[in-house]
């Protein structure tokens, strides 16, 4: 939140891409004023308004969004459920106008668990290593999306422990600029 607001104001138009109606992002940036609020996911079906916010039907990886529609694109949680990053980064790079933001955060660690065979919500679970994490860094690039500070993989702490999986882990925040 602090980064949609840093980077684009309260007058910013924002889509949280893979939205959950529980998810707390639109809700808190309408707190601070936003009112060009959209969460999209395939799960919803006609459009629904919750609190200023709109949430519609929309795969993440090709939007009927215009170009340029969004100062910020957030996705939180969502990538590491079987989303194709580089659609997913394509399109996002094309909704967002120059020096739009894009914020993402999936699960992480620096060596990764073993998730062979343990699917949730109808996908393999993936926790992301370093390299996979670079190599997302790469691709966002050649998208025109730029990492806004240093990519810091290194941890000292589990914090995530996913009762039904049986899982600890760590999640990553990355914050880009559309060039």
């Amino acid at each position: 939140v602090a980064t949609v607001l840093d980077r684009c104001g309260t007058d910013a138009r924002v889509l949280d891409a893979g939205s959950a109606r529980y998810s707390s992002v639109l809700p808190w940036l309408r707190l601070y004023g936003l009112t060009d609020l959209v969460g999209n996911n395939l799960e919803f079906g006609d459009d629904v308004r919750r609190d200023g916010v709109v949430f519609r039907y929309g795969d993440i990886t090709a939007t009927d969004f215009p170009d340029g529609r969004f100062d910020a694109v957030t996705c939180m949680s969502v990538v590491e459920h079987g989303v194709p990053l580089e659609p997913f980064l394509a399109e996002s790079a094309r909704i967002l106008r120059p020096g739009g933001v894009l914020v993402v955060s999936t699960d992480y660690d620096q060596d990764p668990p073993d998730t062979t065979g343990i699917t949730m919500y109808g996908q393999p679970v993936h926790i992301f290593s370093p390299d996979e994490l670079r190599d997302l860094v790469a691709v966002a690039a050649t998208h025109g999306l730029d990492l806004l500070g240093e990519l810091a993989l290194a941890h000292d702490e589990r914090p995530v422990h996913w009762e039904r999986t049986g899982l600890d882990y760590t999640f990553v925040r990355l914050s880009f600029i559309r060039r």
